[in-house]
């Protein structure tokens, strides 16, 4: 119990270190000005043609779509790019504390931190949805609309006829914070473990990682290989299975009738990558050597 509390309060000192940190409310204003300029399309569409939307549909429509995720999971780079923090506190800690309890501290707020972040790009979508929205659990007739016709492909917003046919709002939304929260943790391990490894490698890495993701996506390499469409499919199957960003998208999913992953596969995918990651890091802190370079005033 008394680790645990060791542990608690590591993660702590590192969110008190977010008054008045720029770095911290750039990420934070960014993320809601993303928000505003992703989810604008599908509100503007709801007035031109007055109609009302589900308060949650914002989120839906918005962040279904791989490329919207991985343009909130940069915003992450600002939060964690100094990962682990080497604050004024941290030879108190290790002085009080051993590495293992200090970093699963760091561990600890990473998971928070990142999970608070999501919350808030939720938050601020429903917000944006204004007056105009309701509660219920049931899809809107702007969602109609945009599913059971070509407009919502026209302007690229991924309303699919499976996603409005084979579930509801709230659990819609349940996975796909679930999908995103998966990625956006995997991908801030990463940058904990590779900075432990090599110096400021975790940011050259979360590009790399995202990158990565950008290039697996089937539209892109449907563009610069030139496939056909049955090329295409066979190529959306198996980047729906190595990419951890499609594991991230939603409508990239086995929903009864298709080769791609099932909702479960990716959250195990995510998981397990996490927990590698965490396992390396703690391995990785018994050798690291601290670095600091001076006191903050």
């Amino acid at each position: 119990m008394y680790k645990i509390r060791q542990i608690g309060l590591v993660a702590a000192a590192n969110f008190r270190r977010w008054r008045r940190n720029p770095q911290i409310v750039l990420a934070f204003a960014l993320g809601f000005v993303v928000c505003f300029l992703l989810s604008d399309k599908v509100l503007v569409f709801a007035r031109e043609h007055d109609t009302i939307v589900q308060v949650l549909e914002p989120f839906i429509w918005t962040f279904g779509d791989a490329n919207s995720i991985l343009v909130i999971s940069l915003l992450l780079l600002l939060l964690f790019a100094d990962m682990p923090s080497l604050g004024n506190e941290v030879p108190l800690f290790l002085i009080r504390i051993n590495r293992k309890i200090w970093l699963l501290g760091q561990i600890l707020y990473l998971v928070l931190a990142t999970m608070g972040f999501m919350c808030f790009i939720l938050f601020s979508t429903c917000v944006l949805a204004g007056t105009k929205a309701y509660t219920a659990n049931l899809w809107s007739d702007t969602a109609a609309i945009l599913g059971y016709s070509s407009i919502g492909e026209k302007i690229a917003i991924p309303a699919f006829v499976k996603v409005l046919e084979l579930s509801f709002p709230y659990s819609c939304t349940l996975h796909i914070f679930g999908l995103m929260a998966g990625y956006s943790v995997l991908m801030a391990s990463l940058i904990l473990y590779l900075n432990l490894w090599k110096g400021n490698g975790g940011m050259i890495g979360g590009v790399i990682f995202s990158g990565f993701g950008f290039l697996m996506n089937p539209e892109v390499i449907a563009g610069i290989l030139r496939l056909s469409q049955e090329q295409k499919k066979t190529a959306n199957i198996i980047f729906g299975w190595i990419s951890p960003l499609n594991h991230a998208t939603y409508y990239m999913h086995n929903f009864g009738y298709d080769n791609l992953p099932k909702l479960w596969v990716s959250y195990i995918f995510f998981g397990a990558g996490c927990l590698l990651l965490f396992g390396l890091s703690i391995w990785k802190i018994k050798n690291y050597s601290f670095d600091f370079t001076g006191t903050q005033k």
